[in-house]
């Protein structure tokens, strides 16, 4: 794997374990219900909005688009994804630019001695020379060695759901959340020290990626909303990095939402699954504001 695609990658998964939750909210599926990814509905009187829990990267042969999730995404005029997933040769140019450090600094010169040993250790053991990172900022880094062991183990960002439902979607218009810009300041406006110990939680997790995906995906899978939340709760216990990547956002995009029931029309809204799972949820902020939301199962 060359660190050039390494880098471009990190695009399209740059967000892909960072959606956290906490306080699960238990559903009951009605009798019939069938297994598969959860999709909600909030609707008026002119107006179907679905809210659809997305992986950014998948094994190839992972079958998820079912007939439930087809005739939702068929019936909507638009989709909307947390960002544009259209440029992403642009993407990735922007998000590798911001994640450079100035001319003479050294992402390892950051680092404590006990740090950077346990960092360069972890890049020899992926094969990597102990300065192939030393232009990055931290968060930069952190992102991009999260996804090495990912990208080795079969999950591919082409196979996630946002380019494949983007390849299903002529003829819909399409939206985002959030600009790239946006996306990418909810990293790099971090203070260096949150950067540094995002970093250090990465490396110390980096054995077990591909187990813990493995387990968020089979969860997913399930439509299992509930467990989904209880995994992605152990990922993410920073508070500094909880409210910036998952609460405050949640809570922009119900904002969003409400508003945009004000506009006839159907529209098919995909973002990471753990932005729609446990306490502090897109659903849970909704609700708050008195919009109902409803789970639909089959």
């Amino acid at each position: 794997m060359k660190l050039k695609r390494l880098i471009a990658s990190a695009t399209a998964l740059s967000l892909a374990l960072a959606g956290c939750a906490t306080g699960p909210r238990v559903e009951t599926p009605p009798p019939g219900a069938v297994a598969g990814p959860a999709l909600w509905r909030v609707a008026d009187k002119d107006t179907t909005i679905y809210l659809f829990g997305t992986v950014h990267a998948l094994p190839k042969d992972k079958e998820w688009f079912d007939a439930r999730i087809a005739r939702a995404f068929a019936a909507s005029d638009a989709l909307v994804t947390e960002v544009d997933i259209s440029d992403a040769a642009g993407s990735a140019q922007a998000l590798q630019s911001a994640g450079m450090l100035p001319e003479g600094q050294s992402l390892r010169a950051m680092m404590s001695d006990e740090d950077r040993m346990e960092y360069e250790a972890a890049l020899v053991g992926l094969g990597l020379p102990v300065e192939a990172l030393d232009r990055l900022e931290p968060w930069f880094a952190a992102m991009t060695l999260s996804l090495l062991p990912l990208l080795r183990s079969g999950y591919d960002t082409q196979s996630g759901v946002e380019m494949s439902l983007g390849g299903k979607a002529e003829g819909k218009t399409r939206g985002a959340l959030e600009s790239l810009d946006q996306q990418i300041m909810l990293f790099d406006g971090l203070p260096v020290g949150a950067q540094l110990a995002f970093l250090d939680e990465t490396i110390e997790k980096m054995d077990q990626a591909t187990t813990t995906l493995d387990a968020m995906v089979a969860e997913w899978v399930e439509g299992d909303a509930a467990e989904l939340a209880n995994l992605m709760n152990a990922e993410l216990t920073d508070p500094v990095l909880y409210a910036r990547l998952l609460t405050e956002r949640n809570a922009n995009w119900a904002g969003w939402i409400e508003r945009r029931l004000d506009q006839p029309g159907t529209v098919f809204i995909a973002v990471g699954a753990g932005h729609l799972a446990g306490a502090g949820s897109v659903q849970e902020q909704l609700r708050r504001r008195g919009v109902k939301v409803t789970r639909v199962w089959r």
